[in-house]
């Protein structure tokens, strides 16, 4: 945050494929661009020149889905390798992933289901995930982000259970890692606990986990929509990043910068992906309230 003047605010946007050559063309005002790492593992092809012609002209963050940081089972070290060939390749100012596991055993073998399923948060799932993180970050010879997820199922366990910014704050202080705090999923979390009857106020409840997190910790933010289904299976919030940020999401955006301070932001948005104009736009509102916010407190 600067004392005098306009902050220099920190936007970028997630570059998916139907808009690789617009951008590249038309270079956008972005201040870093973020995509999946997986979609550019290899030595060599047109992805990864793509994403070359990228570095070339934007700040690249790399932001996995697939490191299932917290399987008991450890890490895929294939899928490490080629994260560490990656990294080395691109020189991204970030590297992140989620406090999720997909990985597993079934029949004696290996298996990965392919999603971001959530962690219990106890001492013993905390010390997989360390150890997990750790091991990626001696492995990148940096720091990652560790990014909090949607989940649609809950652990019970006997044991006690920290909460979730707890959790998290925790292991940021035992890995030196940092957190990517994804408000969208914090608000589909409390929105499926109000249908649940578990939570009268969810916008309430997610002020309160963004003010449980440490400030220093947060080294990103995530924005992006979500879709409420309501049919013959049930009712319930998907955090599909198919529309537009919603009014209770921005409204909790600004309690972040307020609390966290001007970190970089993303706008996400990954099916039914509309026209770089309207991702611009997205892009256009973050930055608005990010400003009204430290503008207020210059």
């Amino acid at each position: 945050m600067q004392p005098h003047g306009t902050p220099t605010l920190f936007t970028g946007l997630g570059w998916r494929q139907p808009h690789y050559a617009q951008v590249l063309q038309e270079r956008p005002a972005l201040d870093f661009l973020e995509v999946h790492s997986e979609n550019f593992f290899g030595s060599g092809g047109a992805a990864l020149n793509v994403l070359e012609q990228g570095r070339a002209a934007y700040p690249i963050s790399l932001h996995g889905v697939g490191l299932s940081l917290g399987s008991a089972i450890g890490l895929d070290e294939w899928h490490l390798a080629q994260l560490v060939q990656l990294v080395e390749r691109i020189e991204p100012v970030r590297v992140s992933d989620h406090a999720s596991f997909a990985r597993g055993t079934f029949r004696g073998q290996p298996v990965h289901t392919a999603d971001l399923l959530p962690l219990p948060f106890h001492r013993e799932a905390l010390s997989v995930l360390a150890v997990n993180v750790q091991c990626v970050q001696d492995r990148l010879k940096r720091p990652i982000l560790v990014e909090n997820i949607s989940a649609y199922v809950q652990w019970h366990t006997p044991d006690a259970q920290m909460t979730e910014p707890d959790f998290l704050n925790t292991l940021t202080r035992e890995t030196g890692c940092s957190l990517l705090v994804d408000i969208n999923n914090i608000y589909v979390n409390a929105r499926n606990a109000q249908l649940a009857g578990l939570c009268p106020d969810p916008v309430a409840a997610c002020q309160l986990w963004i003010e449980q997190i440490r400030p220093d910790s947060v080294g990103e933010v995530h924005l992006a929509g979500h879709c409420h289904v309501n049919d013959a299976s049930g009712e319930i919030v998907i955090d599909d990043h198919g529309s537009r940020v919603v009014a209770p999401v921005w409204d909790l955006y600004r309690h972040a910068v307020a609390r966290f301070g001007n970190v970089p932001t993303l706008i996400e948005w990954d099916t039914d992906v509309p026209s770089l104009a309207i991702l611009l736009e997205e892009v256009s509102l973050a930055r608005h309230h990010a400003a009204s916010v430290l503008g207020a407190h210059a």
